[in-house]
């Protein structure tokens, strides 16, 4: 299962793949497909994207995908997975300022994208159950329950994010008109990019813009001497790294709430 904007993505990208396969007679295939990556004229950043995708789409529809991985492992030799652009930071007053004259979903899912350090599509496939505590000065979320998170290893110390400090308030107080399982917000990162296209202050942004200006603004106060564990920011920000809690420790450390507190992510969120 993906991710509804992920699946969004795919659906489009196999229609492209059709319609160069028709226009030049050939099959819908493996093959195929990477004759249509590199046609496309687009950076190796992007063409390694679609081979991704396209890898991804064939293996669910049980096809061996072996030419789109010894693709995906040429671009990836020549450099294409580094991202050569990133979306801007966008600072914590402007978003929040936008976000307070939205309606209530989109403004809850606002909040918790920039207390967690998350991407616009990881917070939209939030549920509410997924919160497993939600005071007025602690939430408590578990990731492993998105589309993606269930893909992902399930003891990676990233699963659960503790919110603390600024606007953890604002969270409890939207979160109570919530049902069960009920999604954060119904607003996909290009109907948020639409609408941020007609607020001049926000309209050099993108739903990626949001993690950014939360790690960009943690690192800013580790700079200023705040004692912020940047380990902590990788943790928070859900980047793999070698060091600190290994998978296995999680693994016997057991779940909920008493493991999401002891992995120590709400240290940081009270700066965000």
């Amino acid at each position: 299962m993906w991710a509804s904007s992920t699946s969004q993505q795919r659906q489009l990208l196999w229609a492209r793949l059709a319609r160069w396969a028709h226009s030049n007679c050939l099959p819908i295939n493996p093959d195929t497909a990477c004759l249509f990556v590199l046609a496309t004229g687009v950076s190796p950043q992007a063409q390694l994207a679609y081979t991704k995708a396209l890898s991804g789409a064939f293996r669910h529809i049980g096809i061996t995908n072996v030419p789109l991985l010894s693709l995906a492992s040429a671009l990836r030799a020549t450099g294409a997975a580094i991202p050569v652009n990133q979306a801007p930071p966008v600072p914590k007053e402007c978003l929040i300022r936008w976000a307070l004259t939205q309606r209530t979903d989109i403004r809850l899912a606002v909040i918790v994208a920039w207390k967690t350090a998350s991407r616009w599509a990881e917070v939209a496939d939030l549920s509410s159950d997924q919160f497993i505590l939600v005071t007025s000065t602690e939430v408590i979320i578990d990731w492993h329950a998105t589309p993606k998170g269930r893909r992902a290893n399930p003891f990676t110390p990233s699963k659960w994010a503790v919110i603390r400090g600024d606007l953890t308030g604002q969270i409890a107080s939207i979160f109570r008109v919530l049902a069960p399982f009920d999604k954060l917000t119904t607003t996909t990162t290009s109907r948020l990019s639409h609408m941020w296209d007609s607020v001049p202050s926000m309209a050099r942004f993108s739903g990626h813009s949001i993690k950014r200006g939360a790690v960009t603004h943690l690192f800013s106060r580790v700079a200023q001497g705040v004692p912020i564990d940047v380990m902590l920011i990788c943790r928070l920000a859900k980047h793999s790294t070698k060091q600190g809690v290994p998978d296995m420790t999680v693994r016997y450390g057991g779940d909920g709430i008493p493991m999401a507190r002891a992995l120590q992510t709400g240290l940081v969120t009270v700066h965000l």
